[in-house]
């Protein structure tokens, strides 16, 4: 996709730099994410308004660390760098970056120094959110340090030949007002217009896969989630009754959810979906596997194998649709820039290196958030819009240790008690996952005056708004405390329950 007039995006490898899309689309603004590698060509091609340079885990002065070519500060465009983009531009002008006697990652204050439009509507201080362990101790000719925390430069710029850096993340809500120094950097600086909404997303979606399939068909993998319904109804609106809709029961769904959603997905949506039992084969595939990378690869390869059955069923399909999002994509490979792998995800990293289908993934460079508004623009029924993430391997990686029929038993029954709970206590909609695990621990306990040794389970429940980054919820004591009354007493073989309250970084959201 590429419309002129919009933000060209140069990925250091930073786990955020999908973040900064983000930002500027809700502006709506349209950007893109180009590898630091990027030809000068290519990024011309795009006639942007303006470059921002992502941050990366590198150091400039590595011999491996990430080459950009210099003459995109040529291009005669306003430039932001951000974290190792301020090192790479101060070091490209002249500028000295060494490392941090004391570095910086997470909460840090910043103070506002000289006048920069950057921060024209900032007041002096700011909360900002740091990960570097470098700074720039010696400018660039022609720079000026606009911003410091106690430790480092913050914020420098050359205003006059239009190059602006910080040395924090404006694209993460830690920042206070970051998204306000990004929209002063697109609409102030850069002088760009708003030329991105659902419904161009919707619509220039439909032309590319409509163009790409052409008169063949294509076999879509749902979940039951948002995510492959909205790719599913795209693909719908693109191909009609080419496509073809499986659902796949994995023995690795929620309590009751294989024929609820199948209910759900034929009735509201009018798709013709195939139910596929195949849990014995999905389970036989876990047995004795306790590593969660394992898992998620066996489930990816066990998912094509059941795909590819189906495909032939209807003759030859050429084209798999699936609903991956850009969290499945920047945790489990480096797709543009050299971001450090978090984990794997059985429709993205899992996936075999040989496949009988190309794919179709017309949501992967999307965030949660912004599916269910083409969702809602699509029509799609709220009961669906707003239920919560479900991994892909299902119960797979929230069943700790080993994958047995017994030990998913016992989760779906704790899962459920959490999921209900918090739904009666009218919460559910104000979280953006909550969930139990069941870990591989058993534990003393006293019942009836008996000893037991049962299972524990952890209940984890987070906000967000994009799943890069995730606070744990502080839900109520009266809550927890009938979550795990009612789990002990319900749920026998568990009769510990204990309360994640870890954030993302440094854990993830889900436990493997």
């Amino acid at each position: 996709m590429e419309i002129p007039g919009g933000i060209v995006i140069l990925d250091f490898g930073s786990q955020y730099t999908q973040l900064i899309a983000r930002r500027i689309r809700e502006q709506q603004v349209f950007s893109v994410i180009l590898p630091c590698t990027a030809p000068l060509e290519t990024i011309q091609r795009l006639k942007p308004s303006g470059l921002i340079l992502s941050g990366g885990p590198s150091s400039v002065y590595d011999q491996t660390a990430p080459y950009c070519d210099p003459r995109v500060l040529t291009l005669g465009v306003p430039v932001l760098g951000i974290c190792y983009g301020l090192q790479w531009m101060a070091h490209q002008f002249g500028g000295v970056v060494q490392p941090a006697e004391r570095r910086e990652y997470g909460p840090a204050q910043v103070e506002i120094e000289n006048g920069s439009c950057l921060f024209s509507t900032m007041p002096k201080r700011l909360r900002v959110w740091a990960s570097h362990g470098d700074h720039v101790v010696q400018l660039p000719a022609g720079f000026q340090r606009t911003a410091r925390t106690e430790n480092a430069v913050a914020a420098i710029e050359d205003g006059a030949r239009g190059f602006f850096a910080v040395q924090f993340h404006p694209e993460v809500q830690h920042t206070e007002g970051g998204t306000e120094i990004l929209r002063r950097f697109v609409f102030e600086i850069c002088r760009a217009q708003p030329n991105w909404n659902r419904t161009s997303i919707i619509a220039d979606a439909v032309d590319s896969i409509r163009q790409r399939v052409g008169s063949e068909s294509a076999i879509c993998a749902l979940s039951g989630g948002v995510d492959s319904a909205v790719a599913a109804v795209l693909v719908h609106r693109a191909i009609g009754e080419r496509l073809v809709n499986v659902f796949v029961d994995t023995g690795l769904l929620r309590k009751n959810e294989f024929p609820q959603t199948l209910d759900l997905l034929r009735r509201q949506l009018g798709l013709n979906v195939i139910g596929v039992e195949a849990s014995g084969r999905f389970l036989e595939r876990l047995r004795g596997v306790t590593d969660p990378e394992e898992k998620r690869k066996r489930i990816g390869h066990e998912f094509i194998e059941v795909f590819a059955e189906q495909a032939r069923r209807f003759g030859h399909i050429r084209f798999l649709v699936q609903g991956t999002l850009y969290p499945d994509v920047i945790e489990s490979v480096s797709v543009k820039g050299p971001a450090a792998t978090i984990k794997s995800h059985h429709n993205v990293g899992g996936l075999p290196s040989v496949m009988p289908f190309e794919l179709i993934e017309p949501l992967r460079d999307l965030f949660k958030d912004e599916v269910r508004a083409i969702g809602r623009e699509l029509g799609l029924p709220d009961v669906l819009l707003s239920k919560h993430p479900f991994p892909g391997p299902g119960l797979a990686v929230r069943v700790l240790g080993e994958v047995t029929v017994e030990r998913l038993a016992l989760l779906r029954e704790a899962d459920a008690i959490v999921v209900e709970e918090i739904q009666k206590a009218g919460l559910y909609e104000k979280l953006w996952q909550a969930f139990a695990v069941l870990l591989p621990v058993r534990t003393v306990g006293v019942m009836g005056d008996e000893r037991t040794y049962g299972y524990a389970v952890a209940v984890r429940a987070v906000i967000s708004s994009d799943a890069m980054t995730a606070d744990w919820a502080r839900l109520p004591a009266e809550v927890l405390e009938v979550i795990s009354t009612r789990i002990v007493n319900e749920v026998r073989g568990i009769n510990r329950v204990v309360y994640d309250i870890s954030s993302k970084p440094p854990s993830t959201i889900e436990w493997e």
